[in-house]
């Protein structure tokens, strides 16, 4: 079964000082565009990850995300005590040298607060999230959240298939009432050019005139594209049925049902097929819509 390009997968890895979350989410792409938006995996692991995101997706813009949330204690922020320090030593060199000794920066509570809104005197504990201690937790993790997304995207390739099959069984029933108003067409056609050579009043010789009536209408014969289309149309179904990644050749034989239907539009010559056409044409637009997103 197909897998559609668009899809989201989410993971949770507990770890000992907190939870790291893992997300992916891709939309359609020519190739497997991989973008860690993250700074928390370590360099010595990117290559890795990216690895196995394109050997698990395949093709598509696709997006990692690493969002942690720190324990209690990891996330409390730590005072620098030395910086302060040094901050208050300033603060007392200026007040004495300006006089300012009755001002209420001498109260403890006023003088506290000062310092601790200067910079950097408060620093959020920095530290490394992902170790190669608890790799193995946030590769489980990594591969639960690419098994999630997988999931996705097969799910959203039964609604691709079920909708372009369905959309090219349409356009091989148009092209069956094409064929309905085939040799009314030719009739017509013929028709049409007696009446205007009465019209003209103009004498003619029959044989030739047949003759010419013969390549005329050979020209007009569209037998060659309805077997080409057919064709293409059971190409397309062999393709999606029996490929496990046939986006990109699915686009070509699109390209193919096009020209098809384009050349039976050109040679048509009567209102009813042109309207066949036209609904074919439709019909292979939003084909070719659908196809973008299959991988």
């Amino acid at each position: 079964m197909i897998r559609s390009m668009t899809g989201y997968g989410k993971s949770e890895a507990l770890l000992e000082n907190g939870k790291l979350t893992v997300e992916f989410r891709s939309v359609n792409g020519k190739n497997a565009d991989i973008n860690l938006k993250t700074s928390l995996l370590p360099k010595d692991k990117e290559m890795g990850v990216r690895k196995k995101i394109a050997d698990a997706l395949q093709r598509g813009t696709i997006d990692m995300f690493l969002t942690w949330e720190p324990n209690a204690a990891e996330g409390a922020k730590a005072v620098n005590i030395e910086l302060a320090k040094e901050y208050f030593s300033q603060i007392q060199a200026l007040g004495s040298e300006i006089g300012a000794v009755n001002l209420p920066l001498h109260e403890p509570n006023y003088l506290m607060a000062t310092l601790l809104r200067m910079p950097d005197v408060i620093d959020a504990r920095k530290q490394d999230v992902v170790t190669d201690a608890n790799w193995p937790l946030v590769e489980k993790a990594i591969d639960e959240a690419l098994a999630g997304i997988d999931a996705y995207r097969a799910k959203e390739g039964e609604a691709l298939y079920k909708d372009v099959t369905s959309r090219v069984q349409k356009i091989l029933a148009l092209y069956d009432e094409v064929e309905s108003h085939e040799a009314e067409r030719l009739e017509a056609v013929r028709t049409r050019l007696m009446k205007n050579l009465e019209e003209l009043k103009v004498k003619v010789d029959a044989e030739r005139f047949e003759q010419e009536m013969v390549y005329y209408l050979e020209k007009l014969d569209i037998n060659e594209e309805k077997v080409r289309l057919r064709q293409h149309c059971k190409y397309f179904m062999d393709t999606i049925d029996g490929e496990p990644y046939p986006g990109k050749k699915l686009g070509f034989i699109i390209q193919e049902m096009g020209r098809e239907i384009n050349t039976t539009g050109s040679k048509a010559n009567h209102a009813s097929i042109q309207k066949c056409v036209v609904r074919m044409k439709d019909e292979l637009e939003k084909i070719r819509e659908q196809s973008l997103n299959i991988l």
